[in-house]
């Protein structure tokens, strides 16, 4: 993963949960270009834990001049989101990766259908600036609890594409409506919460959508759970992971070598071969099959944890 000291040019909160970050290259230096639906990566030395988060861009994917990401603060979490709210400031410098892109929109389609649930708008923010430039037809619907925590109202431009769905208003989004009698070569993009995702593709399988035409991003954070021991083959080594540490970041700390990207179960780049499991991994992502989680050879360390007597990891 390529990261870039990057300067804090701006932080604006959006609404009591939800901020703004602009990064910008501390010498005025154009940054690299990226397409809708890209995120970075960022590094929050946190005391003595280094935390890094996936953020999906909202900045314009064509201007050079600064990325932005919109975080929404989860006080229950793992202590990123928190980090950002209250140690991050204007004038701050921090490491982001250079962006990556696993949600990008297919350039075939005939038209763009884009859902979104919550703080899942996140990525549509720069699709719809990509989209509006190529004048590809689309449609948007955005549904969250109330307008207070409605962040992407205020980054969305006024259009009759877009669709709002608040719950508290009555207005709730109907899938069966929105997926029914789309054009042939229509393709459907989700991104929220795992129940919106799941809830898309049962309508769809319903209504005979090819499974191609479909695409979602659930960026997930690694679970807590149970201290665990891991091995690693090649060593002999063993690895303690503590109960609010992803076994990603146990590898880490102990300085072994673990190629990474999205860190949330979504990218495969971690994708690690068990020697021996004697035990039950939980496996938490979106990568392994479900034949390959039953067959316990693989493991995703950003997300997955175990529980059992030995976990033996072929590295």
């Amino acid at each position: 993963m390529i990261t870039q000291m990057l300067r804090v040019a701006a932080v604006d909160q959006l609404t009591p949960l939800v901020t703004r970050f602009r990064f910008e290259d501390p010498e005025g230096k154009s940054l690299p270009l990226f397409s809708g639906g890209a995120h970075v990566v960022v590094e929050m030395p946190d005391g003595n834990t280094l935390r890094r988060n996936a953020y999906s861009l909202i900045s314009d994917p064509l201007d050079g001049s600064g990325y932005e990401i919109a975080v929404r603060r989860e006080d229950g979490g793992r202590g990123g989101s928190k980090f950002m709210h209250t140690q991050v400031a204007a004038g701050d410098v921090m490491r982001v990766s250079t962006p990556l892109n696993l949600f990008a929109l297919d350039l075939r389609a005939r038209k763009h259908v884009l859902i979104a649930g919550g703080i899942g708008i996140t990525p549509f923010i720069a699709q719809l600036k990509q989209i509006l430039r190529l004048q590809i037809p689309f449609e948007l619907h955005y549904a969250a609890r109330s307008r207070a925590e409605a962040a992407g109202l205020t980054m969305l431009p006024d259009l009759p594409q877009i669709n709002v769905h608040i719950s508290d208003e009555g207005n709730r989004m109907d899938l069966g409506a929105i997926l029914s009698g789309q054009p042939v070569g229509t393709h459907v993009y989700t991104c929220g919460p795992e129940g919106l995702i799941a809830a898309v593709d049962e309508t769809a399988a319903r209504l005979k959508w090819p499974g191609d035409m479909l695409h979602s991003e659930a960026f997930l954070a690694p679970p807590p759970g149970q201290p665990f021991d891991v091995t690693i083959a090649s060593t002999g080594q063993t690895i303690t992971v503590g109960p609010h540490e992803s076994l990603l970041e146990a590898l880490e700390r102990a300085e072994i070598d673990i190629d990474w990207s999205c860190r949330g179960g979504a990218c495969g780049r971690c994708e690690t071969g068990v020697k021996s499991c004697h035990g039950r991994i939980e496996h938490h992502d979106h990568w392994l099959e479900d034949t390959e989680k039953s067959a316990q050879q693989k493991i995703m360390p950003c997300v997955s944890r175990f529980v059992g007597q030995e976990l033996i990891l072929d590295r």
